[in-house]
C-alpha cells in the first residue's frame, strides 16, 4: 500500500515536471521561427555608429534624480498661459531634441536608420548571433521605431492616448522584420519576454517617449553593454520619483509602468517588491522594506522633449536650441555629461554624414560581411541548414 502511494507520488511529480517542460517549450515556440535560436560562440557584432551619432547629438543626459519636486508652473512673459506639470516627476529623465527633427532631412535620417535595422535580419539571420547581441538589436530597433513614430505626431505633448488606446502605436503592425509583420508589443511580449525568460530588466530598455518611462540613453545598446546598460537604466528609474516614491509610512507609490508590465511579475506585489529591493537605495529602501501597501499609481505621460518641459533653463525667453541644451546640461548634469549645446549645433552635420549611409551589410566589418555573404549562400543551397561554425571552418 505504501509502495502504491509512493509510486503515485513519483508519477504525479514526473507528470508535473513534464507539463512544466512542455509549457516552456510551447512558450519558446510562440517566438516566430526567424527569431528563434542563437549561437553562443558567435563573434559577429552589429555596428550602430549611425545611431550612436544621432543619440549623442540629440539626447540630453540629466543625471540621477535628486528627488526634488518641480515648482509650480508660471505663465511665461506676456502670457497668462502656463503648462500643467506633474510636480513630483517633471524634473526627471533624459530629454530628446525632438525639435531638431522637424526638417525633412532629419526625418529621413531617422527613418533610414529604422529601416536599416528592420532589414538587417534579412541579410544576417539573427540565429547567427549571441543572445546578448540579439537583445541589443531588438531594443535599438524598438527605440528607433518609437522615436520615428513620435516625431510623426510631434509636437503632441501628452502621449497617453498614443500609448494606451486600443489602436495605440504599441499595437500597430508597423514593422516588417525577416518577412514577419510586427508591432512594438510583439517585440516585447512575443519575442523578448519569451526569449529572455520574462526578465524584468527588459522593460528598462524599452523607451516610451514619456517622462514616466525608462530613460532614452545617449548611446545605443550593444551586445557587450546591454546588461550593464539595462541595470543602469533600472537603477536610475527606481531611484527617482517617477519610479518609486515613499508617500507616507507603510505606503510606497510606484510607477504605473509596473502595472502595465505586470506579466513580468506573476505575484505582482511580492515579485515587484523583491525586484525593487535589488536597486532602491537610502531612505526609500527602508520605507519599501517596511511597507504594507504598494500603489502603482505614479504617472507622467508628458513627452521627454527639451521644448516640452518646464525646467528652468536659465536663459529667459531665449529659444535657441543649442543655448537651451547647453544651459540645461549645466544645471541638470552631474558626473559625465557631454557638451550638449555643441551636440545640438552638430546635429545638422551628423545628419548630412549619415543620411547617405549604405544600408545593405553596412553594419558589419569587412571580414564579417564576407563571412555573412558566404554563409547566406550556403544557407540558400542547403535550405538554411548551416551554422556559423561550418562557415568558419570553410573560411579558415
Amino acid at each position: 500500500m505504501k509502495f502504491n502511494t509512493f509510486y503515485k507520488q513519483v508519477s504525479t511529480g514526473i507528470l508535473f515536471i513534464f507539463i512544466l517542460m512542455s509549457s516552456a517549450f510551447a512558450a519558446k515556440n510562440n517566438i516566430p521561427e526567424p527569431f528563434r535560436g542563437d549561437d553562443a560562440s558567435s563573434k559577429f557584432t552589429i555596428n550602430y555608429d549611425d545611431l550612436d551619432s544621432l543619440l549623442t547629438a540629440s539626447v540630453l543626459k540629466t543625471g540621477r534624480s535628486h528627488r526634488e519636486k518641480a515648482k509650480k508652473a508660471k505663465a511665461s512673459i506676456g502670457s497668462r498661459m502656463k503648462n500643467k506639470v506633474n510636480q513630483l516627476t517633471a524634473n526627471e529623465g533624459n530629454l530628446f531634441y525632438f525639435e531638431g527633427f522637424k526638417g525633412e532631412q532629419q526625418k529621413e535620417l531617422l527613418s533610414k536608420i529604422r529601416h536599416s535595422l528592420e532589414k538587417l535580419p534579412t541579410d544576417a539571420p539573427l540565429k547567427y548571433f549571441t543572445k546578448d547581441e540579439q537583445l541589443a538589436y531588438w531594443l535599438n530597433l524598438y527605440n528607433v521605431t518609437m522615436l520615428d513614430e513620435i516625431i510623426k505626431v510631434y509636437p503632441k505633448r501628452d502621449l497617453e492616448d498614443f500609448l494606451t488606446d486600443n489602436d495605440s502605436i504599441l499595437n500597430k503592425k508597423i514593422l516588417t522584420v525577416a518577412g514577419i509583420k510586427l508591432s512594438l508589443n510583439d517585440i516585447q511580449y512575443k519575442i523578448l519576454k519569451e526569449k529572455y525568460n520574462s526578465d524584468p530588466l527588459i522593460i528598462y530598455g524599452l523607451y516610451q517617449g514619456i517622462i514616466g518611462g525608462p530613460n532614452i540613453r545617449k548611446h545605443p545598446f550593444t551586445g557587450k553593454n546591454v546588461y550593464s546598460a539595462l541595470k543602469a537604466n533600472a537603477n536610475e528609474f527606481i531611484n527617482s520619483n517617477r519610479g518609486v516614491y515613499a508617500a507616507k509610512k507603510n505606503v510606497i507609490r510606484v510607477s504605473n509602468l509596473y502595472r502595465r508590465n505586470e506579466d513580468y511579475f506573476p505575484h505582482f506585489k511580492t515579485d515587484l517588491k523583491k525586484h525593487l529591493l535589488t536597486y532602491v537605495e537610502g531612505y526609500t529602501r527602508r520605507q519599501l522594506e517596511n511597507s504594507k501597501k504598494i500603489k502603482p499609481n505614479i504617472k507622467d505621460w508628458k513627452i521627454t522633449d527639451l521644448y516640452g518641459t518646464t525646467r528652468s533653463y536659465g536663459v529667459g525667453v531665449n529659444t535657441n536650441s543649442a543655448a537651451l541644451l547647453d544651459s540645461t546640461s549645466r544645471k541638470a548634469c552631474t558626473g559625465e555629461c557631454s557638451d550638449a549645446g555643441q551636440d545640438a549645433a552638430n546635429l545638422e552635420a551628423v545628419t548630412g554624414a549619415i543620411v547617405n549611409r549604405t544600408i545593405s551589410f553596412g553594419r558589419f566589418s569587412p571580414e564579417d560581411i564576407a563571412k555573412l555573404k558566404a554563409l547566406n549562400e550556403v544557407r540558400a543551397t542547403n535550405n538554411g541548414e548551416v551554422t556559423v561554425t561550418d562557415l568558419q571552418k570553410k573560411g579558415n
